[in-house]
């Protein structure tokens, strides 16, 4: 019954900007400022939340630490694991947030045949999850030059690298086959 909501929505938005433009003549409205506006929103509103979450006193709940506190000068301590500094922490955030440190840690508790619990590594989930979200990144970085006059050059560079592997037509990008795979698994 959802599914229907959401699809009776996405009709009456659609029909609401066909009304507009093709009608009212409002093709600037619903082509320039409500877009960009979506996007400022959007951009502000997850600035926002990165910012909330870095002031926080615990950004997001790691409890993966296993690492020596900054404690008797004598004692080597790990700073990425027990950040006791602005900067180790915003190397440990940086970690997690590029590359899933967490996730890549994740073990998974099961029972083998003896009714013993086994804890089994979750790197291949690690995995889908980092290709998935670093094709992502890839794919908003080859769309932006869609919204940027004059792009910068690096845009282009992605895009040839990703489309490297041109087999069709449409150019086939590397990063949409990885995006869809993660996907599936």
């Amino acid at each position: 019954m959802s599914v229907l909501i959401a699809l009776t929505i996405v009709a009456g938005l659609v029909a609401l900007a066909w009304v507009g433009v093709s009608l009212l003549g409002l093709s600037t409205l619903f082509g320039v400022v409500i877009p960009y506006s979506a996007l400022l929103i959007f951009l502000v509103g997850f600035a926002w939340k990165v910012i909330s979450w870095a002031r926080s006193p615990v950004p997001f709940r790691i409890p993966t630490t296993c690492g020596q506190q900054k404690s008797l000068p004598f004692l080597h301590y790990e700073p990425l694991e027990s950040p006791a500094t602005g900067a180790a922490t915003f190397m440990r955030m940086a970690l997690e947030v590029l590359f899933f440190r967490s996730l890549f840690r994740n073990t998974r508790a099961s029972l083998n045949d003896s009714d013993q619990v086994v804890h089994v590594s979750s790197k291949w989930l690690w995995a889908g999850a980092l290709a998935f979200h670093w094709s992502m990144l890839l794919i908003i970085l080859r769309h932006l030059r869609f919204f940027l006059e004059g792009s910068p050059s690096f845009l282009h560079w992605v895009e040839a690298l990703d489309g490297f592997f041109q087999l069709t037509a449409p150019t086939f990008y590397l990063s949409n086959g990885i995006l869809i795979a993660a996907l599936l698994f």
